[in-house]
């Protein structure tokens, strides 16, 4: 738990809404995104320097061979 200081004239524009809005949830909601965003760009950037360590190889030959096998296929 934690507490987060505002302003006064925020604090008084939040008790306008406070029969509509529930500020509490409003924030926590907005913190697990902003979590869920942050974890997404980490393993994203955890799985591209993953991908930049692996030696990609290809067969000689494998791209001609793979188109003619797809066109006798039709």
């Amino acid at each position: 738990m934690f507490s987060v200081k505002i302003k006064k004239e925020l604090k008084e524009k939040m008790d306008k809404y406070k029969d509509r809005v529930n500020w509490a949830e409003e924030v926590r909601r907005f913190i697990e995104e902003k979590l869920r965003r942050l974890e997404a760009e980490s393993n994203f950037e955890f799985i591209l320097k993953q991908l930049e360590m692996v030696e990609w190889m290809v067969p000689a030959g494998f791209s001609t061979s793979s188109v003619r096998e797809d066109r006798d296929s039709n």
